[in-house]
C-alpha cells in the first residue's frame, strides 16, 4: 500500500478508534487484515459457537476457516446449499450463540455504528443476544457523521450488496438507492449503535485497509 494511504489509515484510524472507547466499545486498530484475524482468534476461545452476520469482510479476511480448524462451532446462514427454512434456523442460532462475528456499513468519526438490513437478524444480534460481539471494519467504511454514513449504504453498501445477492431490486440496474418498495427490498431496518449496548461484551477492530463493501 502506498506510504501516505498507511499514514492517512494510521491517522484517521486512531481518532475512530478513540471516539469508540469514549463510547464504551472495547476498539483497537489493526494495521492490516491478518493482524485483524489473528486478534479475533484471541477473542474466541476453541470450542465458542460463533455466529456469523452476511458480511463481504468477513469473508475476505478468510477467519471462518481458521475458526472452523480450532473446533469453533460456526453459524453462517450464508453458506452454500441452504434452503429458506434451515437459514432462518441458523439466524435464529446467531441470537443467543456464544460469540456474533460480523462488519458494519459504516462508522462515524465520534464512534457510532450504522447498519442496515433486511430481515433485522444480523443488527439484532450486535445489540443483545450473544455474550460476545466483535465488529471488524476495513477504513473504507469510516464516514464524517451520521448523514454521511446513510448516504454511504445508500450508494455504496446496498447497490454492492444487492448486486452481490443477485436481486432485482432498481439499484442493481442504476448502481444507486431509489428508495425501492418492492418484498424483496433490502434496505429495511437501519441501526445507530451510539454506545456499547450495557449487556453485551463489545468488540470493534479497524482496519487500516479497505474491505468488504
Amino acid at each position: 500500500m502506498n506510504p501516505l494511504k498507511i499514514w492517512r489509515n494510521e491517522t484517521i484510524g486512531g481518532k475512530v478508534v478513540e471516539s469508540l472507547k469514549k463510547n464504551n466499545f472495547q476498539a483497537c486498530f489493526c494495521k492490516t487484515g491478518p493482524e485483524a484475524v489473528s486478534e479475533i482468534l484471541k477473542l474466541i476461545p476453541s470450542g465458542a459457537s460463533v455466529g456469523v452476520g452476511g458480511s463481504q469482510t468477513i469473508m475476505e479476511l478468510g477467519v471462518l476457516e481458521r475458526l472452523a480448524s480450532q473446533g469453533n462451532i460456526i453459524l453462517n446462514h450464508s453458506q452454500p446449499g441452504l434452503d429458506g427454512a434451515q437459514k432462518l434456523v441458523i439466524r435464529r442460532q446467531q441470537l443467543t450463540c456464544d460469540v456474533f462475528l460480523t462488519g458494519a456499513n459504516a462508522v462515524t468519526m465520534d464512534g457510532k455504528l450504522v447498519n442496515t438490513d433486511a430481515a433485522g437478524n444480523r443488527v439484532a444480534a450486535m445489540i443483545f443476544g450473544p455474550q460476545k460481539v466483535i465488529v471488524v471494519a476495513g477504513m473504507n467504511k469510516v464516514v464524517k457523521d451520521l448523514a454521511a454514513a446513510e448516504e454511504r449504504i445508500k450508494s455504496w453498501a446496498a447497490p454492492f450488496n444487492n448486486k452481490r445477492l443477485n436481486t432485482q431490486n432498481p439499484c442493481v440496474k442504476s448502481g444507486g438507492c431509489l428508495d425501492c418498495q418492492g418484498p424483496t427490498r433490502l434496505c429495511n431496518v437501519t441501526t445507530i449503535i451510539s454506545k456499547r449496548p450495557s449487556l453485551t461484551d463489545f468488540h470493534v477492530l479497524l482496519i487500516g485497509e479497505d474491505l468488504g463493501f
